[in-house]
C-alpha cells in the first residue's frame, strides 16, 4: 500500500470529531456523577498515566478534567527533582500528592519515571531501578491498604504513530513545547523502552493494583475507552438527584442605581 493510502485509510478508521463529542458530552455528565459521589463518600483516587512520549497522557487526562472542579480532580505533574528531592527516598516527593478524602489524583507520569526514563536515560543504575521495581509493589499495597483506589494505565502507541505525532510538534508552532531533547533522545531508544516497559509490568501487575493498557494510535478512541473503563472501576451513585433542581432567584430592583459613565479601557474587539 502506497503512502498516501496508508494516510487515508488511518484517517478513515479514526473515530470522527461529532461522534466523539457526542460520546464524551455522555461521559462528562458521568464523571461529574463520579465526582460528586467521590465528594459525599470522601474517597480516595489515584489515577497513574504512563505510556511513551507521543502516546497521548496529556490529552487524557485533558478530556478527563475539563467538565469537572480542578479542587477534586488534582493533575499532578512534577518536574524534575530538586537537589533537595533527589536525596530523599526515591517515592517520597510523590507520595505528598496522593489524594485526601473527597479527591481523585490524575499523575501525569508518576514513579514510575524510574522504571522508564530513568532507566533508559541512564539517570539511575540498573541496581537502582531493580531495587525500585522489587520495592514499589510494596508501596502500592500500602496505598491500597490505607483505602486509596489506584488505577495504573499505560498507553500504547505504534512506532508509525509515535512518529508522526512527534514530527507535528516539530512542524507546528503551537506544540512546539511539547518536544524536548529528552524526547529526541528517547525515540531513537524505542526497543530500550520496550524491555524496561516489559520488566515493569512483569515486576509491578499486581492483584491489587494492576495495570491497564491502552491501545492509543487513535486519540479519540483512546480518551473515550479510558475514561468509560475509570468510571467502570469506581463503583458510583448520582447523588446529584437528591438536591432540588437550582433555579436562579429574581435580580434586586435598580433602586436609583446609574452607570456611572467610567472610561472603561476595554480590550480592542478585532474579532
Amino acid at each position: 500500500m502506497a503512502s498516501n493510502d496508508k494516510t487515508v485509510a488511518r484517517e478513515a478508521a479514526r473515530l470522527k470529531r461529532k461522534e466523539y463529542e457526542k460520546e464524551l458530552a455522555k461521559l462528562h455528565v458521568e464523571l461529574v456523577k463520579l465526582q460528586e459521589w467521590v465528594k459525599h463518600e470522601k474517597l480516595k483516587i489515584c489515577v497513574v498515566f504512563e505510556g511513551r512520549d507521543g502516546a497521548g497522557k496529556g490529552g487524557t487526562i485533558k478530556a478527563i478534567t475539563e467538565r469537572v472542579s480542578p479542587r477534586v480532580f488534582r493533575v499532578v505533574a512534577l518536574p524534575a527533582p530538586t537537589d533537595r528531592e533527589k536525596t530523599q527516598m526515591y517515592a517520597q516527593r510523590y507520595l505528598v500528592h496522593l489524594p485526601a478524602g473527597g479527591e481523585v489524583v490524575l499523575f501525569d507520569r508518576s514513579w514510575y519515571n524510574r522504571a522508564g526514563v530513568e532507566r533508559v536515560m541512564g539517570f539511575c543504575s540498573e541496581a537502582v531501578a531493580r531495587r525500585f521495581l522489587e520495592g514499589i509493589p510494596l508501596v502500592e499495597r500500602a496505598m491500597v491498604e490505607s483505602g486509596i483506589v489506584l488505577l495504573k494505565y499505560w498507553l500504547e502507541v505504534s512506532q508509525d504513530e509515535q512518529t508522526r505525532r512527534l514530527q507535528a510538534r516539530i512542524d507546528d508552532g503551537r506544540k512546539i513545547w511539547k518536544l524536548s531533547p529528552m524526547d529526541l533522545e528517547s525515540y531513537s531508544r524505542w526497543y530500550d523502552y520496550s524491555h524496561a516497559r516489559d520488566e515493569m509490568f512483569a515486576a509491578t501487575d499486581s492483584p491489587f493494583a494492576p495495570w491497564y493498557v491502552v491501545r492509543s494510535d487513535d486519540k479519540r478512541r483512546a480518551r473515550l475507552n479510558v475514561i468509560r473503563h475509570l468510571l467502570s472501576r469506581i463503583p458510583y451513585k448520582d447523588v446529584t438527584r437528591r438536591e432540588k433542581r437550582p433555579k436562579l432567584p429574581e435580580r434586586q430592583k435598580r433602586n436609583g442605581y446609574v452607570e456611572p459613565g467610567y472610561p472603561y479601557k476595554y480590550v480592542p474587539e478585532e474579532y
